[in-house]
């Protein structure tokens, strides 16, 4: 008999589900496939009760309500997982994110990771594991044969069913909206005409998903609602900033929908105020944009800028990227902009600088190098030119 590709199993289902896939033999970890990039591995919490599971297939729940499948077959164990049935909330992310003692300049990576999972429903998990089940043990398996492991996980499922209602939105409420919030390429359709300050084409993709119903709402569920909204708050202030729109005037404009949203208990109302939201940014950088009348070469180079923005730019590198002399483009540029190419590079640095001064808890030390400055010193040089104010005073002024 031919032996099992456990490392092709692995990585066909990681791909195919968008899940961590973690596979173990004789208890120790030998395979790992993840599509997204967590800095610390939440499995590492709950390994060894994990690892105690002995029947052919048993899932695992966590007090956060996301879970794993779990699928024994000879010595080896697949363990496919964490998922859920939606995004846990900022606060439960942070939560655990202490728990695993993630560095606070790593925390806001680790929770747009763990957000980027896809969410499959527990149901849904056990048909899979179901499936790799019958593929590596030949045995057919249903639902009902699935064994839940120990007391306290007894426990668990019983506060997943009865805190439904806390934890997930309900069907007629979310039905309308899912696209909006769980579609990957929705969201990049939406960030990049947004970009462009095309709120035409904006007004077209997203008319269709705030005709929601209004039922009876918890507070946890309100909470994650506003959690959210000032998620798609920072997301869409990004993509307006590279679009043009200057940082500052992106963050009042978001600090303001953010405080109506968290005066507003009534969940149509925030839906609504979020996607007025998306559509006033993108007439904001629409207005720019007829305003600017930016030549090509200009617009190339901004984006060539965003792409490569944590790097150390240099003027030698993006004349080759532009076929063209050091010279030649340095000269063009100036006389297309009004402002220098080195000039242009350091602002677009000092607006993602600001970004994540506002919007991140990451030191100085770790945006200085994220965005190729020598030095702490250097870059606090480099932001009080073109800022106007220190890292340290500039962020203050957002937090306070």
């Amino acid at each position: 008999m031919q032996a099992i590709d456990y490392d092709y199993i692995g990585t066909i289902t990681g791909n195919l589900f968008g899940v961590p896939i973690h596979i173990y033999k004789n208890n120790t970890l030998i395979f790992y496939h993840s599509t997204v990039k967590l800095v610390k591995d939440p499995i590492s919490i709950y390994q060894s009760d994990i690892l105690k599971i002995s029947e052919h297939i048993s899932y695992f729940l966590t007090p956060q309500f996301s879970y794993y499948g779990v699928l024994n077959s000879n010595d080896y164990k697949i363990v496919i997982g964490p998922t859920s049935q939606v995004s846990d909330s900022i606060t439960t992310l942070q939560e655990l994110a202490s728990q695993l003692n993630v560095d606070s300049a790593d925390v806001d990576d680790f929770i747009i990771a763990m957000r980027e999972i896809i969410h499959i429903p527990l149901e849904s998990l056990m048909q899979i594991m179901c499936f790799l089940n019958y593929i590596l043990n030949n045995e057919k398996c249903y639902l009902q044969d699935i064994f839940i492991n120990g007391s306290l996980q007894t426990q668990l499922m019983k506060s997943i069913n009865s805190l439904n209602a806390d934890r997930i939105f309900s069907k007629e409420l979310f039905e309308q909206d899912q696209n909006l919030h769980n579609t990957y390429d929705l969201e990049q359709n939406i960030l990049n005409l947004i970009r462009k300050g095309d709120y035409m084409s904006l007004s077209e993709l997203v008319k269709d998903s705030s005709a929601l119903k209004v039922g009876t709402m918890s507070d946890n569920q309100l909470r994650q609602l506003k959690d959210t909204f000032i998620v798609t708050s920072t997301l869409v202030s990004r993509a307006a900033i590279h679009g043009g729109m200057s940082p500052d005037d992106a963050f009042t404009l978001s600090s303001s929908y953010i405080q109506n949203c968290e005066s507003s208990n009534d969940y149509y109302e925030i839906i609504n105020l979020r996607h007025l939201m998306i559509m006033d940014f993108a007439k904001h950088v629409n207005q720019l944009h007829e305003e600017s009348h930016t030549s090509q070469l200009v617009s190339d180079v901004s984006n060539y800028i965003n792409h490569h923005i944590s790097e150390a730019i240099t003027v030698e590198a993006m004349s080759k990227e532009f076929f063209m002399s050091r010279s030649y483009l340095s000269k063009r540029f100036k006389a297309e902009s009004n402002i220098t190419l080195t000039d242009f590079i350091l602002s677009k640095k000092i607006e993602e600088a600001k970004y994540l001064l506002h919007y991140t808890n990451k030191s100085l030390t770790a945006i200085s190098v994220y965005l190729g400055f020598s030095s702490p010193g250097h870059f606090s040089r480099v932001f009080r030119k073109y800022a106007f104010i220190s890292p340290n005073e500039y962020r203050k002024k957002y937090i306070n």
